[in-house]
C-alpha cells in the first residue's frame, strides 16, 4: 500500500476537528511524544494503537495492550479492519482513518440557513422581543404614563431574551462548532411574537363568539408553539437528525400538557384552567348577540326547579330510610 495517509479526528455531530498527515505505515497513535500521531486526551495510553496493513490491501487498527482498549459501535474490539467510514474511539477521542485516494461526495446543498446568521438576524429578533414587551406592558398598564415602568419592561425583555438565546449559543459552540447567537436571538423573538399573537387573536375571537375553549384550553396551544421553537432551536445545533428531534419536542409538548391538566386537577378539581372566560373587550366586537335579561332569568328558573326536584328527592330519601329501620336498631 502507498500513502499518505489521514487521522481525522472526529467532534461528537461528525464534524472534521482536526486532519494528521502520515506518509508510512506502521501508523503509532498514542498520548506519548514518540507517537506517529499524538492524542491529547488522559484517557488515551502513551502507546495506545497502531494502524498497520493487514496483508490484503487494507488496514488494520490493533490495541497495543491498553486499559481503555479501541471501542468500536460502542463495543470494545482488540483488532478492526478500517474502512474509509470506520470510526473508532480511544479514550474519549473519535477518529477515522482515511488513504488520500478516498471518494469523498460531491458538495451538497446547505439546508442549514446558515447565510441567516449574524448581526442582522440577531438585531430583528431583539426587536421583535422589544415590541413584544413594550406591547405587554402597554395592555396591562392601569395606571398613568410612566416611562420608567416601559424602559424596565424593555430591559426585563431583551435580557430574557439575551439569556435564553445565549445557554442555546453556548450548546451550539460546544456542539457544532459555531455559537449563532444571532439566529437564536431570531428564533426566540420569533417564537414570543407567534405567542403574543396566538394570545391576542384567540382572545378576540373566543370573546367575539363566545369560544371559551381558547381560554380554557390555550395553555396547551402555548406549550405546542414552545416546543416548535425548542424544535428549530435543535435544528440550528444539529440540523441531521430532525426526525430525532421532531419526536423529543412532540414528546416534550404531550407531557407538558399533561403537567397542565394534572396541576389544573389538584388545583381546582377541574381540567380547565379557567372556569369561565376572564377577557373583556370592546362590545362593539361581540358577533354573537348577548341573551337579555328576561332569558338569564328563565335559565335561573330552570336551574332553581331541578334544584328544587334534586333536594325534594334527598328528602324523600332520607325519609324513607328512617321508616325502614327497627326501632332500636341504632342503639
Amino acid at each position: 500500500m502507498t500513502g499518505p495517509w489521514f487521522i481525522e479526528t472526529l467532534a461528537r455531530n461528525g464534524d472534521v476537528l482536526h486532519r494528521h498527515r502520515v506518509d508510512t505505515l506502521p501508523i503509532r497513535i498514542g498520548r506519548g511524544y514518540d507517537n506517529d500521531t499524538i492524542l491529547d486526551d488522559a484517557y488515551v495510553a502513551p502507546r495506545h494503537a497502531q494502524v498497520e496493513a493487514d496483508g490484503k490491501g487494507g488496514l488494520l487498527l490493533r490495541d497495543l495492550g491498553t486499559r481503555n482498549g479501541i471501542v468500536y459501535r460502542r463495543k470494545r474490539v482488540a483488532t478492526l479492519a478500517l474502512g474509509s467510514d470506520t470510526v473508532v474511539r480511544l479514550g474519549h477521542t473519535s477518529l477515522r482513518v482515511r488513504a488520500a485516494d478516498c471518494v469523498v461526495a460531491a458538495e451538497t446543498l446547505d439546508r442549514t440557513k446558515h447565510g441567516w446568521e449574524g448581526i442582522l438576524p440577531g438585531l430583528a429578533g431583539t426587536a421583535l422581543i422589544a415590541l413584544v414587551a413594550l406591547f405587554t406592558m402597554w395592555l396591562a398598564d392601569t395606571q398613568p404614563f410612566r416611562l420608567f415602568r416601559y424602559l424596565a419592561a424593555l430591559a426585563y425583555g431583551i435580557g430574557a431574551g439575551l439569556v435564553w438565546a445565549g445557554l442555546w449559543a453556548l450548546g451550539n459552540r460546544l456542539f457544532g462548532r459555531h455559537a449563532r447567537l444571532g439566529r437564536h436571538l431570531f428564533i426566540f423573538g420569533c417564537g414570543v411574537a407567534v405567542l403574543m399573537l396566538f394570545r391576542l387573536v384567540s382572545s378576540a375571537i373566543g370573546y367575539a363568539w363566545s369560544i371559551e375553549v381558547f381560554t380554557r384550553y390555550g395553555s396547551h396551544v402555548a406549550i405546542v408553539l414552545v416546543a416548535g421553537m425548542v424544535y428549530f432551536h435543535l435544528t440550528t445545533v444539529a440540523p441531521r437528525p430532525r426526525k430525532r428531534f421532531t419526536a423529543i419536542c412532540a414528546l416534550l409538548a404531550l407531557l407538558g400538557s399533561g403537567l397542565v391538566l394534572i396541576s389544573n386537577e389538584g388545583r381546582n378539581g377541574r381540567l380547565a384552567d379557567e372556569l369561565y372566560m376572564s377577557v373583556l373587550l370592546p362590545p362593539d366586537m361581540r358577533a354573537t348577540p348577548d341573551a337579555s335579561v328576561d332569558d338569564f332569568m328563565d335559565d335561573v328558573a330552570a336551574m332553581k326547579a331541578e334544584l328544587d326536584r334534586e333536594r325534594a328527592e334527598d328528602e324523600d330519601a332520607k325519609v324513607d330510610a328512617k321508616q325502614e329501620t327497627p326501632p332500636g336498631a341504632g342503639g
